[in-house]
Order: structure tokens, then sequence, then C-alpha cells
């Protein structure tokens, strides 16, 4: 089968990941700007980084064949040093503009604090000038309700964001109603320690249904597997949902939010 994974963090993975993805099925990525797992010092360290996702990332893809696409942003973690922030935002366009660049993310909140919802609000308005696509990073753990409905009333306050061109990422049970009943986008992340597994996503799948979900890997440099979204796939087909919705889930739903931004094209 062919397979789109929205979301993974390929400066964090090996070549021969980018191998094991191309001869399983995954011809598509998409990488959203994210936490190095460190705090960076300056918009500089983000300027490199930037020109790592628009230009080192899809020249190692494309030697196997894979369709590299990103997303640039500044995650809600660093969004604490306004400073920083203000820098970062600067630059952003110079980025965004270039031609594998989707839109603004992964940008959302991590604690729900102060600062990191007045930058979020900032990138947000950033997305609204520019009518980009937007990628949401919602907290974690006990914050993860509270947050994402900070994170969408944010955006129902701006008029000019289409919900629909607006992905909610890192879903889970709790949370996947309100953001399917507000009209966005929702993203199930297949981590194995701290977001979510296989079970779970078609679990989710069988109780939401596949319209307006996009099921991705995140694979970083924690623990974590590029060809989960495979496993996730083989595990909807062995409890017996038919080929045409394996492929709607783990191929058409991806492609159609993507293919929001013309600049992208699916393998």
């Amino acid at each position: 089968m062919k397979a789109i994974d929205p979301h993974i963090h390929m400066v964090s993975r090996t070549t021969d990941d980018y191998l094991k993805m191309a001869i399983s099925g995954i011809h598509t990525v998409a990488e959203p700007a994210f936490w190095a797992g460190f705090d960076r010092s300056s918009a500089d360290s983000f300027r490199d980084y930037f020109h790592q996702l628009t230009v080192t990332e899809p020249a190692r893809a494309a030697r196997f064949g894979i369709r590299h696409y990103c997303w640039i942003g500044l995650n809600s973690k660093e969004s604490e040093n306004l400073k920083l922030a203000e820098d970062v935002l600067a630059i952003m366009p110079e980025y965004i503009d270039r031609p594998t660049a989707l839109g603004i993310g992964e940008v959302g909140l991590n604690k729900n604090s102060r600062n990191e919802i007045a930058v979020l609000e900032k990138q947000l308005a950033l997305a609204a000038e520019r009518n980009e696509l937007i990628l949401i990073h919602t907290p974690h753990l006990e914050d993860k309700l509270k947050g994402t409905r900070i994170i969408m009333d944010i955006i129902r306050a701006e008029p000019r964001i289409d919900p629909a061109r607006v992905l909610i990422d890192h879903a889970e049970e709790h949370t996947i109603g309100e953001i399917k009943d507000r009209g966005f986008w929702f993203g199930l992340t297949l981590y194995p320690n701290s977001k979510g597994s296989p079970e779970r996503a078609i679990d989710a799948v069988e109780i939401y249904g596949t319209d307006r979900i996009c099921i991705n890997s995140s694979a970083d440099w924690s623990v974590s597997d590029p060809l989960s979204v495979l496993k996730c796939a083989n595990e909807m087909r062995r409890r017996g949902h038919p080929e045409p919705a394996v492929n709607q889930v783990f191929y058409e739903n991806p492609k159609s939010f993507l293919g929001q931004c013309p600049k992208f094209q699916a393998d």
C-alpha cells in the first residue's frame, strides 16, 4: 500500500530510515518544525534549522524517491522566551515561501502559559494574513483538554482562519469529539510512551469514523518508529476494515488536507 506520514521529524532520523520507509510504501512525508530536545540560543540557530528543513532534508529524502515537505514555526516550549520568539517570527516568512513549506506548524501550547498563548496568537495572525495551512501541537497529559480548548477558542476568534485548514494534532479520546464538532481536522500520534498505539488509534477510527483524521508517527529523537503508520494500517486491516477505508485514512486523508496547499503533491 501507499501511505503518507503527515508528521515525522526526519532531521532526527538516520538515512537508513528513509530507505526503510521507501521500500515499505511511505513515499511522502511532512516534517513540522519542533523542539530539538534543547532550547536554542538565538534566531540564527532557527535560521540554520529552517534551512535544514527546506533544503537538506528534501535532498536527502529524494535519494530514495521520497517527497519531503515541511512546516515552519516556533514550537511552544521555546515560545516562553519572548525576545527569541520575536526574532524567530521575523525570519519565518522567508522560509514559509520556500517551495516545500506547507504552512505554519507545529505551533500551539505546552504548559498553557501566558507567553505561549501570546506567541501562538502572533503565529496564527501570520497564518491568517498569508492564508496558510496550520498544524497545531496540543499539550500532553493532564493539560491536553484545557490547552486544546484554549487553542480552539483562539483560532475561532480569528475569522480569517477556516477550521478546515487547521489540523489539531496529538488528539486523544477525550479531545477528538470537541475538535471534530468545531470543524477542525485532528491528528492521532503513534508514539509508544506518551501519546498512543496502533490499537488506540484504530479504536478511535471505529468510534469517530474516517472523516478528517490523519494518523502520524511523530518519529523523532526519542523512542519512536518511522514505520508506525504502516503498522497501524495493518491493525486496521487485521480488524476486517475494507481496503478502501484503510487507504482513506492513511493516504487519501493526509493527501486531502495537505493538498489544500498548492505546493503539495503526493507520490
